[in-house]
């Protein structure tokens, strides 16, 4: 049974734990899941030789993730249409710089070029990077020699700063294509959106087969244009819109009836273009939105 310290100990840590899952895994579920199989394995660990709760609460953490994610990977085989990571509101930070590491580490774009790396070079780069910690740490972590944990976050890092997900863009950038987004679908008329957009920008949609979504990934101003003012101006008429902070960034949702049906978030290159536009309609997404704090 565990003392009220080892207790404490694990709620210390579970936001962090929560944050790191939800990064690997892009999955606010199954970040819960891997968060609780580590606090059972926490309840029966063996705590003479454990030097750090922390650390080992992360090493067990990330183990899990990486079993998971394995799992995970081998399920969207068959997956319907466009996978796109499960969305989460997140608050707004108390300055600046906060609100900043919080975009660049948690956006849709972010988070989907990471799943483009092995799972061990996800988790090294994440826990490096984002998290912080010591090249010994990670290689306890992973199970693996320092000089490969260092091979493993150097090639991560080269592919994230290679695709340009990180930058941020400026909040009244941001603000200005929500309002010209909300237009564009409400009156049917994407003249003043198509400024703001990429020549290649993108729309991908996440119905996962349960409700109507564009399958297949929309590609330049003229697909994603027709898109918006033929069949989302159609479609989309009747929700009702609000602003929220997804994943870090400022995007839309829309609600029926008190219930959420579909977020909209984006993603921009260095100049401030949208390059993405991400939209998340499964309802087994969605279910939870706003209930789960991620950091």
């Amino acid at each position: 049974m565990l003392s009220p310290e080892d207790t404490q100990a694990f709620e210390d840590a579970r936001p962090g734990l929560l944050a790191l899952a939800y990064r690997i895994l892009g999955s606010v579920s199954d970040a819960e899941d891997a968060v609780q199989d580590t606090f059972v394995k926490w309840s029966g660990a063996d705590r003479e030789g454990i030097r750090s709760a922390p650390s080992w609460l992360t090493t067990a953490c990330t183990r899990r993730c990486l079993d998971l994610l394995r799992a995970a990977h081998r399920s969207r085989v068959n997956y319907v249409g466009v996978w796109l990571p499960e969305p989460v509101q997140t608050a707004a930070e108390e300055g600046p710089e906060e609100a900043s590491d919080l975009a660049s580490s948690l956006s849709m774009a972010f988070l989907l070029l990471l799943e483009r790396l092995t799972p061990k070079e996800r988790a090294a780069y994440l826990l490096r990077d984002i998290f912080d910690l010591s090249y010994a740490e990670i290689a306890e972590a992973l199970g693996l020699q320092e000089s490969a944990c260092r091979k493993l976050v150097s090639r991560a890092k080269a592919n994230v700063d290679r695709a340009g997900v990180r930058n941020v863009t400026p909040l009244q950038r941001q603000n200005q294509l929500l309002a010209e987004f909300e237009n564009a679908v409400v009156s049917g008329s994407t003249e003043r959106l198509v400024s703001l957009l990429s020549s290649e920008v993108r729309l991908s949609a996440d119905g996962g087969g349960k409700v109507p979504a564009v399958r297949d990934v929309l590609q330049g101003v003229d697909a994603v244009s027709r898109f918006l003012s033929k069949r989302l101006h159609k479609y989309w008429l009747d929700f009702e819109w609000s602003t929220a902070d997804i994943n870090g960034t400022r995007g839309m949702l829309l609600t029926e009836e008190g219930a959420v049906v579909a977020t909209v978030s984006f993603a921009y290159d260095a100049e401030g273009a949208v390059t993405d536009i991400y939209i998340v309609r499964n309802p087994d997404k969605l279910a939870d939105l706003g209930t789960v704090a991620i950091h």
